[in-house]
């Protein structure tokens, strides 16, 4: 995986960010989702390598990034301080401006990126997700069903911490991400490696409080932007069996309330698009990161 990247940290303002990028040409930043790590990206890395400096990294508190420990709203666990890291990373690589695409989580600081920092991104593809705030102003029983983390994740007190922590790794994340319509197939079984072997005490703190800041001080701010909408161009792709279309359907539509240039449609795959359709992601993203 990742051959011929540089393999590296970098030191932020506010985490220590694991890197690995390599390739020549316009830079591409790649954020991957929970309860991920860059390594989501291994299937199409080393051909997007051809064409673009590519650079994937670990979010703040996932993989080997490094946790600072939450503070009392878990503010910086916000995708303002995830995207913030990026930022930083990209202009330690040299990038001032960049092509950016996030999956997941990775897609809600892209689109946190895109509102505070439109001068940075040229282009944004963002994957399998919707605005956090539509997700929370319509949330309903076939959501909360399909995405029960996102109401479990964000409660106090350390409990969701402690119960997934007590289960074998392994066991949570095959209930986490083998799901309805994919197999662990999906996944090769050195990237299931390493997403066992990063899911640890320390990264389970870090993506609670992810999920407790979407849920508070992100919405908060979400809230605060509605009607200011993006005006980077951005590319929507999301897997005709994943929740998005099954419980929110025409995932272009809803877009067009947050950004001005929005374009895309769904592809034949379940949730885990880089994993699931390398090759349509990849000829995806060639031609829109233009």
């Amino acid at each position: 995986m990742f051959e011929g990247f540089a393999d590296t940290f970098i030191d932020t303002s506010g985490a220590r960010i694991r890197v690995r990028h390599g390739g020549e040409g316009p830079p591409l930043l790649l954020l991957h989702g929970n309860p991920q790590t860059h390594v989501c990206w291994h299937k199409i890395a080393n051909e997007l390598a051809e064409d673009y400096h590519v650079v994937a990294a670990d979010l703040r508190g996932y993989g080997d990034s490094s946790a600072p420990e939450p503070d009392a709203d878990c503010a910086n666990y916000s995708f303002r301080a995830m995207a913030q890291d990026q930022i930083e990373v990209m202009r330690a690589l040299g990038h001032e401006r960049f092509f950016l695409a996030g999956h997941d989580r990775g897609g809600r600081t892209a689109h946190r990126m895109m509102q505070d920092y439109p001068e940075v991104v040229a282009k944004c593809a963002i994957l399998d997700i919707l605005p956090s705030r539509h997700v929370w102003h319509n949330a309903s029983r076939a959501w909360a069903l399909k995405s029960w983390h996102w109401v479990f994740m964000p409660q106090p007190g350390g409990l969701p911490e402690a119960m997934m922590a007590a289960v074998p790794p392994e066991q949570f994340l095959t209930k986490m991400m083998v799901l309805p319509g994919n197999t662990r197939s999906v996944f090769d079984e050195e990237a299931w490696a390493e997403y066992v072997r990063c899911f640890t005490p320390k990264m389970i703190m870090a993506s609670c409080a992810d999920y407790r800041a979407c849920a508070t001080v992100d919405l908060d701010m979400d809230d605060a932007d509605f009607g200011r909408k993006v005006e980077v161009p951005l590319m929507v792709m999301w897997g005709v069996r994943s929740h998005t279309q099954a419980v929110f359907n025409d995932a272009l539509a809803v877009w067009r309330d947050y950004a001005t240039h929005v374009e895309g449609g769904p592809v034949v795959s379940g949730h885990f698009i880089p994993e699931e359709v390398p090759e349509e992601t990849l000829a995806r993203f060639r031609a829109f990161f233009v």
